[in-house]
């Protein structure tokens, strides 16, 4: 007699997605415990833009008054540099989660050996670090925005997409943190990422002076910079002068965060399972 079998269908990857992002939050909550009474580390890291923009937004902004982004439209030095140092500030919030703080979880308190002792996985362990990094980050994104608003260096009502923006700025270098992590054996290996990614975006990325500024042959090494997309996809938002080259600044992005996170998951694989 025949035998007739019937191939059942294959569970949707949308439910285990749900369940790891559910698994995740207990790694958040383990680190909110941590911060629960060194909440300074966290505060703190909202006043190193605002002491930038202080210093040179309005001490360099008193000798270059305006900034010309777009022919026939100037604004003032403050609100050119203000977009740039909340992206610069994304992006040394999360790298200094996601590189130095995850390292020393890694390499030397052991601590994701014993999280995977519980019901946790990799996935979880990037994700509940990737979230944790993003909540830190909405927190000084939001506080920036409220100063900018308030020293009236916003032009646009467009600036309330700033913040989700800031998100996916700061999912992208928490992604490329983790990944980047993931392949640092000694302390002394920090000045790799560092001094060579991530102090030329900073000086380069577009944070103090436009791109026009740039000679022609430089311009496309700027422009690829994960750095330079965010701080135009900011600046346009917050002056109000947008195109549809910020739609390619959104795309870049996610793709940015998409590889960093594959990278990472893979990698820390490698280093906790054996």
């Amino acid at each position: 007699m025949a035998v007739i079998t019937r191939r059942l269908p294959s569970p949707s990857p949308l439910p285990a997605a749900i369940a790891s992002l559910l698994r995740a939050r207990r790694l958040v909550q383990r680190n909110a415990m941590v911060y629960r009474h060194s909440w300074v580390v966290i505060v703190s890291g909202f006043f190193e833009p605002l002491f930038y923009l202080l210093g040179i937004g309005f001490g360099l902004g008193s000798i270059i008054e305006t900034v010309e982004v777009r022919p026939g439209f100037a604004i003032p030095f403050a609100a050119f540099v203000a977009p740039g140092l909340l992206a610069m500030s994304t992006m040394n919030g999360a790298i200094a989660e996601t590189i130095f703080n995850v390292f020393f979880k890694l390499n030397y308190e052991r601590t994701y050996e014993g999280i995977l002792a519980t019901p946790l996985g990799i996935r979880e362990i990037a994700l509940g670090e990737l979230i944790w990094s993003l909540f830190r980050g909405t927190l000084y994104a939001g506080a920036f925005v409220g100063v900018m608003v308030a020293m009236g260096l916003v032009y646009s009502w467009w600036v309330v997409l700033v913040v989700p923006c800031a998100i996916l700025l700061g999912a992208a270098f928490s992604a490329a943190g983790l990944a980047t992590t993931s392949f640092l054996r000694t302390v002394q290996d920090f000045d790799l990422p560092m001094g060579l990614v991530v102090m030329p975006m900073f000086l380069f990325g577009g944070v103090f002076f436009p791109i026009t500024v740039y000679p022609d042959w430089a311009r496309p090494i700027v422009e690829a910079l994960p750095l330079y997309r965010g701080v135009h996809l900011f600046r346009g938002l917050s002056t109000g002068l947008m195109d549809a080259t910020m739609l390619f600044d959104v795309a870049y992005l996610l793709v940015f965060m998409t590889i960093g996170l594959a990278v990472a998951m893979r990698q820390m694989e490698k280093r906790l399972v054996k």
